[in-house]
């Protein structure tokens, strides 16, 4: 008889192996593992981002700020080698090297100072013992004669001061329309050799500049202007344009409807015509 010819039945299938059954389940718990390790190490960004903001909030703190700025350097290192999400592995490793500097920097400025403040207490120790004890100095006790009174002398009466002088009363504003009368006035003697007369009438005319008396008049007697060159000139220019005579330019100088200078200022002008 067979193996497989057993009583009470057709062939019967031979029994497994026990070994394969704990193989098998060797093999799924490796791969179980190695997928929750493998999906840990798709974190390593995220992880980098979140250590490296919280290494750039404490990097100040000596020492703690540079071991969590490095750690979150290692972890943005190790994200981007593993080809992981590469904004946020290179933001936590910008982060971590930032606060590891600020912690090396703050550990060696408090290291300074306390540098400092241990070398200037020795010496103001130092200071100290080299000042050496005042000795007392013995005072000599001697009588001192009491002083004779002296009279003291009356104080003259003060004299009285002289009075101060009254304030200067304050300058008279100058109306505006004043002012341009008088820029006015200076334009025609110097440009259009006007006389006194000349100017003040051709401020106040209807058909001139239409200034009020007090304005021209104001302008006439603020004005500098030398009459008698002005009057010179206009000879000069009568006698070359128009070819006049002396007497006839003497007559339209004083005219009332010529020039209107003065006498005196004509016989100026007539006199120095052929200087």
């Amino acid at each position: 008889m067979t193996t497989s010819d057993q009583p009470g039945g057709g062939p019967q299938e031979p029994f497994a192996h026990d070994s394969q059954q704990p193989t098998a389940t060797i093999g799924t718990g490796t791969g179980a593992a190695l997928r929750a390790q493998s999906k840990k190490l798709k974190n390593l960004a995220p992880a980098a981002l979140i250590v490296g903001i919280a290494s750039f909030v404490i990097g100040l703190a000596p020492v703690l700020g540079g071991l969590v700025g490095i750690t979150a350097a290692a972890l943005g290192i190790n994200a981007i080698r593993r080809q992981q999400n590469k904004k946020m592995a290179l933001s936590g490793v910008v982060l971590g090297v930032v606060a590891t500097l600020a912690s090396v920097g703050m550990t060696f400025a408090m290291a300074a100072g306390m540098n400092n403040v241990s070398l200037n207490k020795p010496l103001a120790v130092a200071a100290q013992s080299a000042t050496p004890f005042a000795t007392p100095t013995p005072v000599a006790t001697t009588e001192t004669p009491t002083p004779t009174p002296t009279p003291t002398p009356t104080p003259a009466a003060p004299t009285p001061a002289a009075p101060a002088p009254p304030p200067a009363p304050p300058a008279p504003v100058v109306p505006p329309e004043y002012k341009s009368a008088l820029a006015k006035a200076g334009d025609y003697a110097r440009d259009m050799f006007m006389s006194k007369a000349g100017v003040y009438d051709q401020l106040t005319s209807q058909y001139g500049e239409k200034f009020a008396p007090a304005a021209a008049q104001y302008a006439i007697d603020n004005l500098q202007a030398d009459w008698n060159a002005n009057a010179l000139s206009k000879a000069r220019s009568y006698q070359k344009d128009m070819s006049m005579s002396p007497s006839a330019i003497h007559d339209q100088l004083t005219s009332k409807n010529g020039e209107k200078f003065t006498a005196a200022e004509a016989d100026f002008a007539i006199q120095h015509l052929s200087d």
